[in-house]
C-alpha cells in the first residue's frame, strides 16, 4: 500500500514538471501577443497620429499672414490693398538675459535705435507667435539692408515682413470700405477652427467685414526644427500663404471723390449716389470721417485710440445710414399715401393758406401766405406745407405708414453692411399707443399735431439718406424697390427678391414724377440746372432737428428725367439755410461728374 501511494505522488510530480514548460510557453506567447498587438496598434493603426505628434514636438510653424485681397472700384482702380513693412524681432529662446545686452547694443548702433526702447519692448513684449517679440516696426530700407549684411553675427534677432492693410486714398469712403483689426482672445476661441491665428486680423466694419471670407486668404508659415528644450536648431522651409481674392465694388472713384469734396465745408452729412435700376451704390460718403490706415498700425497708444473712439463728433458713425428728420423730401411719400388711400386722388386741388390749426397749434406754410388753390405737382414744386398737412391728416397715419413701408422705410435696405444701419422711425397711432418707445403704454396717444408733423417729415419721422435714395429710386425706375449693394457677387439684381414691384398706381407714380420735375424746372430745385446737368427731377428739404440742433438741409434728385439712371441724395447735418442753398449744390457737383464721365465712357 505504501509503495502504491509513493508511486502515485511521483507520477503527479512528474506530470506537473512536464506541464510547467507548457504554462511558461503559454505565458510567453500571451505576453508576446500582447506586445505584438500593442506594436501593431502603435505602428499601424495609430502610427500616423503618433508621427504627427512627434513632428509637433520637433517642428514648429512660425505663421506667415496671407496677403488680403484688394478692393477695387467699378473701373478696376485700387481702393484698398496691402503693403509690406519690415519689423525687427528677437527670438527669446535663443537670447538669454546674459547675451541680450550685447545683442541690444549692436542692434541699437547698427539700426540707429534707442537701446532703452529695445529693452522695454523685450521686457514687456509678448511672443505672439510663440517664438518672437517685436522690437521695432516700419524699418526703413537702409536699416533692413544693414541688418541683412550683419545678420550672421546677430544670433537671435530677425527682420521679417509684415503685411498690413493699406488705403491709398486715406479717408476716402472710410465708412464704406471699413478697416481691419487684430482679433481678440475671445474671438480666437471661435475663429481658430476656421483657420485664424492669434495674430490674425479681421474686417471690423464696412466691406472689409462683410466680405471677410472672400478677402482674407489662408495662412502659410516658416517651419523650424527645435530640440527637447524648445531651442531652434534649423529652418526646414516655408509653406507659402494663399492670397485672398480681389473684390470689385460698385463704387465709382470719381463720384466718391466728388461726394467727399462736396462735403468738405459742411460740419457733417452724407451723400448717396446709386443706380436706381439695380441698386448698385456708386458713391457713399459720410462726414466727419476717419483714416482707416490708423487701424493698420502695429503699435497704437491708448491716447490715440481715445482721440478717435471718444471724439464727440463721432467720426466712426456713418451719417449715410443714420436716421434724421427728412423735412420736405418726405412730401413725395405723403403724396403717395394720399393718392393710394383713395381720399385724395391725383387730380385733387386744395386751398393753401398762411397756416392751418391742428389741436392747439397753427401749422404755417413756409412763405407765410400759402400758394392759393393748387394740385400735387405744384404743391411739390412750391413745397407747400399746408397742402400736405391736409393730405396727411386726411389720409391718416396708417395710410402714411403703408406708403412708407412700400417704399422701404423703417426697415433695413439689404445693403451688405446693414448691421451698421439704423432702420429709422415712421410714427403712427399704434406706435404712440405703445408708449412711443419711452413712455407707459396708453399714456401718449396719437394726436392731430403728430399727423401734421409727420405729413412734412418732422418730429415723428426719422429716415436715413440711404433709405431716401432707395425710395426715390422707385420714382426714377417706374415703380421698383431695389436692394442697395456694394458688390455684384455674380447676381442679377433686377430679379426677385432683390428687386420687387411696389404696389403703386400708374397715375400716382406719374403725378409724383411730374411734381419732382417741376421742382427742378422752375421750383425750389431750380438751382440744379446748368451746363453738364441732364433734365432731372428732385425735391429740396429743410428739416428742424428734433434733437435740438440747427436745421438739416436735404436734396434728393434723379436724372435723366423721366427714366432715371442715377439717384443722388445729399444731406448736410445741422447746416441751417435750406436744402436749396446747401444740399442742392452738393448733389449738383456729383451729378456734373457723373454726366461728364458717362458721356466719355
Amino acid at each position: 500500500m505504501a509503495r502504491s501511494g509513493l508511486s502515485r505522488r511521483d507520477g503527479q510530480r512528474q506530470s506537473g514538471l512536464r506541464q510547467q514548460p507548457l504554462v511558461l510557453l503559454a505565458f510567453v506567447l500571451l505576453v508576446s501577443a500582447a506586445m505584438v498587438s500593442r506594436l501593431v496598434w502603435l505602428q499601424v493603426l495609430e502610427g500616423k497620429r503618433y508621427r504627427e505628434l512627434a513632428d509637433e514636438n520637433r517642428i514648429r510653424l512660425v505663421p506667415r499672414s496671407p496677403t488680403r485681397g484688394r478692393l477695387l472700384d467699378r473701373k478696376g482702380r485700387v481702393l484698398a490693398s496691402s503693403k509690406l513693412t519690415y519689423s525687427l524681432y528677437v527670438e527669446p529662446r535663443l537670447v538669454d538675459d546674459a547675451s541680450w545686452p550685447d545683442l541690444r547694443d549692436r542692434l541699437a548702433r547698427l539700426l540707429d535705435l534707442d537701446a532703452t526702447v529695445l529693452d522695454q519692448r523685450r521686457g514687456s513684449g509678448e511672443a505672439r507667435d510663440g517664438y518672437r517679440i517685436n522690437l521695432a516696426t516700419d524699418l526703413k530700407p537702409e536699416q533692413v539692408l544693414r541688418f541683412r549684411e550683419q545678420s550672421l553675427g546677430l544670433k537671435g534677432a530677425q527682420v521679417d515682413v509684415d503685411i498690413l492693410r493699406f488705403y491709398p486714398h486715406g479717408t476716402l469712403a472710410a465708412h464704406t470700405l471699413g478697416y481691419t483689426q487684430p482679433i481678440t482672445e475671445s474671438e480666437y476661441e471661435t475663429l481658430a477652427e476656421k483657420g485664424y491665428k492669434i495674430r490674425d486680423r479681421i474686417g471690423r466694419i464696412g466691406v472689409e467685414a462683410a466680405y471677410e471670407s472672400h478677402l482674407r486668404g489662408a495662412w502659410g508659415g516658416q517651419m523650424l526644427e527645435v530640440n527637447a528644450m524648445g531651442e531652434v536648431q534649423r529652418h526646414l522651409g516655408d509653406r507659402p500663404s494663399v492670397a485672398g481674392k480681389d473684390l470689385t465694388l460698385t463704387l465709382d472713384l470719381d463720384l466718391q471723390k466728388a461726394a467727399e469734396q462736396a462735403l468738405a465745408d459742411k460740419p457733417g452729412g452724407a451723400i448717396v449716389a446709386m443706380d436706381p435700376n439695380t441698386g448698385a451704390i456708386l458713391a457713399l460718403a459720410s462726414k466727419p470721417t476717419f483714416d482707416p490706415n490708423f487701424f493698420s498700425k502695429l503699435v497704437t497708444t491708448q491716447k490715440e485710440y481715445d482721440a478717435l473712439f471718444s471724439n464727440p463728433k463721432k467720426p466712426l458713425l456713418s451719417r449715410a445710414m443714420n436716421a434724421y428728420d427728412p423735412g420736405s423730401t418726405w412730401k413725395a411719400v405723403t403724396a403717395m399715401a394720399g393718392m393710394e388711400s383713395g381720399k385724395f386722388p391725383p387730380e385733387t386741388k386744395l386751398n393753401t393758406t398762411a397756416c392751418i390749426t391742428y389741436g392747439g397749434h397753427c401749422f404755417p406754410d413756409h412763405n407765410g401766405a400759402g400758394f392759393g388753390r393748387i394740385g400735387y405737382a405744384d404743391a411739390l414744386r412750391f413745397s407747400s406745407n399746408t397742402f400736405f398737412y391736409q393730405v396727411g391728416v386726411g389720409a391718416g397715419s396708417l395710410a402714411l405708414k403703408k406708403a412708407a413701408d412700400a417704399l422701404g422705410f423703417q426697415q433695413k435696405t439689404g445693403i451688405e453692411i446693414g448691421w451698421e444701419e439704423n432702420i429709422g422711425l415712421v410714427g403712427d397711432e399704434a406706435w404712440a399707443a405703445a408708449g412711443r418707445g419711452w413712455a407707459e403704454p396708453g399714456s401718449t396717444p396719437w394726436i392731430p399735431e403728430d399727423m401734421a408733423s409727420a405729413s412734412i417729415g418732422q418730429s415723428v419721422v426719422q429716415i436715413t439718406p440711404l433709405q431716401l435714395a432707395r425710395a426715390y429710386s422707385v420714382f426714377a425706375n417706374g415703380g421698383w424697390l431695389v436692394t442697395p449693394h456694394l458688390a455684384e457677387q455674380g447676381l442679377d439684381w433686377t430679379e426677385p427678391p432683390r428687386r420687387t414691384k411696389v404696389p403703386i398706381q400708374p397715375a400716382t407714380l406719374n403725378t409724383i414724377r411730374e411734381g419732382l420735375r417741376k421742382v427742378v424746372s422752375d421750383g425750389t430745385g431750380f438751382g440744379l440746372n446748368g451746363p453738364g446737368i441732364p433734365p432731372a427731377g428732385g425735391k429740396t428739404g429743410t428739416a428742424e432737428d428734433s434733437t435740438g440742433g440747427p436745421d438739416h438741409a436735404w436734396f434728393a434728385t434723379y436724372a435723366p428725367y423721366p427714366e432715371g439712371q442715377i439717384v443722388i441724395v445729399a444731406f448736410a447735418q445741422n447746416t441751417p439755410g435750406g436744402g436749396s442753398v446747401h444740399a442742392l449744390p452738393m448733389a449738383k457737383k456729383v451729378m456734373e461728374v457723373w454726366n461728364r464721365t458717362r458721356t466719355k465712357s
